[in-house]
């Protein structure tokens, strides 16, 4: 699937989103979601990838309740010198977020600068179907109001008719890696070491895909 890409703010139709900058200036990526969306596996590609890239690598433990469900965030931090996996509020270079609403929770994370790349799915917490709480039927326009550098894309619905739905996870990453300075090759290298190998071309497919979405 190619769709229109919905970037508003600083990303213009035909413009790159890559963000070579500093060598020496540490890159700092926070990747939210809910349990049971992969992105455990998708900071791991990511922390890899910046390994094979010669990086000194740090990442924090996965925050919050890890279990199908519970929110999610994975922080990783890479640069010639890495002191801490933390990554600080309005720090962020990239925010990544597999739900609509769990990149609105996080969304202080990111710098005023800063790329974040949303899939469009919504995932109902139980504070939501239990009638608690309701999820707000603008959230889309809520993020275009938080991020004004905002790629909108259905990880979902790609990873879909690409033939596993699961797959969603590293459509995302496709698109997050436009906005960080990692070579393509080094994404494909580190994508068949954390793979296993029946799952490997459905993946290196949906990191084609979200890298390609234009």
């Amino acid at each position: 699937m190619r769709a229109g890409l919905p970037c508003w703010g600083g990303c213009q139709r035909g413009e790159s989103m890559s963000e070579k900058g500093n060598m020496k200036e540490t890159k700092s990526i926070v990747l939210v979601g809910v349990g049971g969306q992969g992105i455990l596996l998708a900071s791991e590609i990511l922390a890899q990838t910046a390994m094979l890239e010669g990086y000194d690598v740090k990442t924090n433990e996965v925050h919050g309740m890890a279990q199908r469900g519970g929110s999610v965030m994975a922080q990783i931090r890479y640069g010639q010198e890495v002191h801490s996996p933390l990554v600080a509020r309005n720090e962020a270079h990239i925010l990544g977020a597999l739900e609509k609403v769990e990149a609105l929770r996080y969304a202080d994370y990111l710098r005023p600068d800063g790329l974040a790349a949303v899939s469009t799915q919504a995932i109902m917490p139980v504070t939501v179907s239990s009638g608690a709480a309701k999820y707000p039927e603008d959230a889309k326009e809520l993020l275009k109001q938080a991020f004004p550098r905002l790629v909108y894309i259905d990880a979902a619905k790609i990873a879909r008719e690409l033939g596993d739905i699961r797959a969603a996870n590293i459509v995302l990453l496709g698109a997050i890696s436009q906005g960080l300075d990692l070579a393509l090759e080094s994404w494909e290298k580190a994508i068949a070491l954390c793979v296993k190998e029946k799952f490997l071309e459905i993946n290196r497919r949906a990191f084609a895909a979200g890298r390609n979405y234009s």
